[in-house]
């Protein structure tokens, strides 16, 4: 368990990604984007669009085990759907998915309950999983993405 000041800490994580996203694609052109952030990894454009589908995937999860009685969570294949059309697409989209999704995600999180923080589900791949370590986990998935982008960035002087 982590202490509420923690997941006080991680909701605002979790509020300020969609700015930190944006903050680091700004000016980028498309050759950029389309640039990987390491060798064999996703182009900058497909982790912006990861973080939309990740996270629309993680708020409908955590709105599951909100409302409902140790759910089985539906794994993905994050590379295959990496792969599709919309992957392609420009960055504003998924940009202003974060933005919505990252609202609407942090009131739910605000007035979870304490009890309701221990709830959890089975997830397939990985097991039992508590609202809480989700909460956790995905405090630092955004973060993480966007230091692959800022290092990248960093790395190429733009």
């Amino acid at each position: 368990m982590i202490t509420p000041a923690e997941r006080r800490d991680c909701i605002a994580r979790i509020q300020q990604l969609p700015a930190l996203v944006e903050e680091a694609v700004k000016g980028l052109h498309d050759d950029q984007l389309n640039t990987p952030y390491r060798q064999g990894g996703w182009t900058v454009r497909q982790v912006v669009h990861h973080l939309a589908d990740s996270h629309l995937n993680a708020f409908v999860r955590m709105k599951l085990i909100l409302t409902e009685d140790r759910p089985t969570l539906k794994p993905y294949d994050q590379d295959a759907w990496a792969k599709l059309p919309d992957a392609a697409m420009p960055v504003a989209s998924s940009v202003s998915i974060l933005k919505g999704l990252h609202d609407r995600w942090t009131v739910v999180l605000e007035h979870v309950p304490e009890s309701g923080w221990t709830r959890s589900a089975f997830h397939p791949e990985i097991g039992e999983v508590t609202l809480e370590r989700m909460l956790v986990t995905y405090a630092g998935h955004g973060e993480h993405h966007v230091g692959q982008i800022t290092g990248l960035r960093a790395a190429k002087g733009w």
